[in-house]
């Protein structure tokens, strides 16, 4: 334990928190030395503040934690972490993160805030891992020795880890999208009962929007200072369904050169990622497809790659773009890949690189 990396989770009391707490049980690189939570939690354990939504239960290793305030000048939060988990809100993590960046913390931000600035790495690993040398540019132009390293929205895993090897193979020129996001997405206690029951809800704050900037940017191709975005046109539809885990999008696509089903099935079932293939949350096959008619499903593929894989199927011809055109859906477990896990991959690449 003594040669393991300190860190802290920062918001460790929400459903993402509690999922960062979950995954760094037992980690061979990270150690938990601290837990940050919000003014009325401040002080208090963590096993009498926390509401434990996730399977399982409270960790022995953090229910006698005291929780902190999130303050990068605290005792035992500067002195003694080097990198953070951030599962803070938005409107907290815009202060808090460049605080712990300038103490010469490493956070990686599940939160939305800084995702698209112009000197701060948006990486899914197996898509992008070269983007997460921006982090040099960031500590030159910003004056500190910490950063932020930002994962991406919990709908735009799936989609942009089906799109990077196509965009590879083929060109990508248009996609149209269109999302079934789970419950847990939403954060607890999350939508209420009465809007979700028998419902859908049409409509999810800023996602669309997310999800159309970031996969540009994660396709994007890295350059000294900043990221210039793939010239790709992506329509997003999103809504809220009746499931608790696993968003689905559904996935149009015209391809720059033409490709039939069975060559997109190939290159999805053929696509790995070297860089990151020995570390400890990276899934042996990031892409695993499906060939039965009625899959994926949340219920029964969410858990794929212990949440970290992106399942594929229903592959097939999209008429709308001819010769081009491919049409697929994905799924991804929202709080394992599309935000705990997925930091968590990123902190293991910045660590093997030797960058913390």
């Amino acid at each position: 334990m003594a040669n393991k990396i300190p860190v802290a989770v920062l918001g460790a009391t929400g459903a993402v928190g509690q999922r960062f707490i979950q995954l760094l049980q037992n980690h061979p690189v990270f150690e938990i030395t601290a837990l940050t939570a919000s003014d009325r939690s401040e002080g208090k354990r963590y096993v009498d503040a926390v509401h434990w939504v996730i399977e399982g239960d409270v960790p022995a290793s953090v229910r006698d934690m005291v929780l902190l305030p999130t303050q990068a000048s605290i005792t035992g939060t500067r002195a003694d972490v080097t990198l953070a988990f951030s599962a803070l809100p938005n409107d907290v993590a815009q202060s808090a993160e460049p605080a712990f960046a300038q103490a010469g913390v490493l956070v990686f931000s599940n939160a939305s805030f800084y995702r698209m600035a112009k000197d701060v790495p948006l990486v899914i690993p197996e898509v992008n891992s070269t983007h997460l040398q921006l982090i040099r540019q960031q500590r030159h132009m910003r004056g500190w020795c910490g950063g932020i390293i930002c994962n991406t929205n919990c709908t735009v895993s799936g989609p942009a880890m089906s799109l990077r090897p196509l965009y590879d193979q083929f060109g990508i020129k248009r996609v149209f999208a269109v999302s079934m996001q789970a419950q847990s997405g939403a954060g607890y206690p999350g939508v209420s009962s009465l809007d979700i029951t028998d419902n859908v809800l049409p409509f999810i704050k800023g996602e669309e929007d997310k999800m159309e900037a970031e996969a540009r940017k994660l396709l994007g191709v890295l350059h000294e200072d900043s990221i210039t975005d793939a010239p790709i046109a992506l329509s997003a539809h999103c809504n809220r369904v009746a499931v608790i885990d696993g968003h689905i999008v559904t996935m149009s696509v015209e391809l720059a050169s033409p490709a039939k089903p069975e060559d997109v099935v190939r290159v999805f079932s053929d696509y790995r990622c070297p860089e990151v293939g020995d570390l400890p949350m990276a899934p042996e096959q990031p892409i695993v497809v499906r060939c039965e008619a009625d899959r994926p499903q949340p219920r029964r593929d969410r858990m794929t790659g212990k949440g970290m894989s992106t399942v594929v199927g229903r592959v097939r011809a999209e008429p709308l773009f001819g010769d081009c055109g491919v049409k697929f859906i994905t799924l991804a477990h929202n709080t394992i890949r599309g935000a705990a896990g997925g930091s968590i991959l990123n902190a293991e690449v910045v660590w093997k690189w030797g960058l913390i």
